[in-house]
């Protein structure tokens, strides 16, 4: 099946270092930019513990990496367009 990614999509994506061809289903493109977050989520977190960042201000590094990561919450249908439909008369 090939996909069509909406450019605002491919645009975010490429922030992230990805490159989606026609052939790489949207699942595997917003696993891979889940599994992002979670590794900075938890580099975060490990920061925090290891008194590296301060426990004020830690909220909003929080919220921070959640705008960066504002694709994840764009429903999964809405990444690609779909096929166009050839309708008859």
């Amino acid at each position: 099946m090939a996909y069509t990614y909406h450019p605002r999509i491919l645009e975010e994506l490429g922030r992230f270092g990805l490159r989606p061809t026609p052939s790489t289903p949207p699942t595997l493109a917003k696993e891979f930019v889940n599994d992002l977050y979670r590794h900075e989520l938890r580099r975060l977190s490990a920061r925090l513990k290891s008194r590296r960042i301060p426990k004020d201000g830690y909220s909003d590094r929080v919220v921070a990496l959640r705008k960066k990561y504002f694709l994840l919450s764009i429903r999964l249908d809405l990444w690609t367009t779909e096929p166009h439909r050839v309708t008859r008369s």
